[in-house]
């Protein structure tokens, strides 16, 4: 197999890393602005039947959320406004400061990392990212990969590619599927690549090969394993 010129290792960056990440959420913006609305909906049902008493409190959570994801999900997103909110409706912070303990408020702490990360705030997006408590089902992880995921974005752009590495292998078993797992095992495979790692870095690509074959990472593994020779 012919070798590959790829990108050195101390080359590699945030916008590397976080590549396929972005093209897979923006180009699915609309599927994952519902998938968020679906758990919003899961989320008041699920917590008003156990908690019957705090079922008014997470209804109007759900409505706050519901605002600020207006503004998170459009084709143009305004992501300071999602944060902060204003006159016309609530932000995610809003809705952490007044609704946190809730299954809306626990939904909001992963958008408000998102909206941080977008605006450039490391520090306070991996804050808020890490803030978020996994949730149970299918429409759940997904957004438990995503947040892994992104996570291990920060890390390696911290610096920190070990743990980015250890994010991003959370992040695959969070989500066992043809789209996002082998996403996270590639960015696995080019962390282990950033730190001179390359036997490593073959493992996570070949995997990609053997279990997600039909994945579109699967041609691009090939590529990657034939520059680690």
């Amino acid at each position: 197999m012919a070798k590959e010129q790829i990108t050195k290792p101390d080359e590699v960056t945030l916008e590397n890393a976080m590549s396929k990440t972005e093209q897979f959420f923006e180009q699915n913006s609309k599927s994952v602005s519902y998938l968020l609305l679906v758990l919003i909906v899961l989320a008041g049902c699920i917590f008003g039947y156990k908690k019957l008493v705090a079922e008014p409190r997470n209804e109007k959570a759900a409505e706050l959320i519901a605002q600020a994801e207006v503004r998170f999900g459009e084709e143009n997103p305004d992501f300071q406004l999602a944060l902060e909110g204003d006159a016309n409706g609530a932000g995610f912070l809003d809705v952490i400061e007044q609704y946190g303990s809730t299954p809306s408020g626990n939904l909001a702490k992963h958008c408000a990392g998102i909206c941080y990360l977008k605006l450039g705030d490391l520090e306070n997006a991996a804050a808020y990212l890490s803030k978020y408590a996994p949730v149970k089902g299918l429409p759940g992880a997904i957004v438990n990969a995503q947040n892994l995921g992104l996570q291990g974005d920060i890390a390696f752009e911290q610096g920190d590619k070990a743990a980015a590495v250890k994010f991003y292998e959370k992040a695959v078993a969070a989500a066992d599927n043809n789209y996002t797992a082998p996403l996270y095992l590639r960015k696995a495979g080019i962390a282990e690549q950033a730190q001179g790692r390359a036997k490593q870095a073959e493992a996570y690509f070949q995997r990609i090969l053997t279990e997600y074959p039909a994945s579109s990472e699967a041609r691009e593994a090939e590529k990657l394993i034939g520059s680690n020779n």
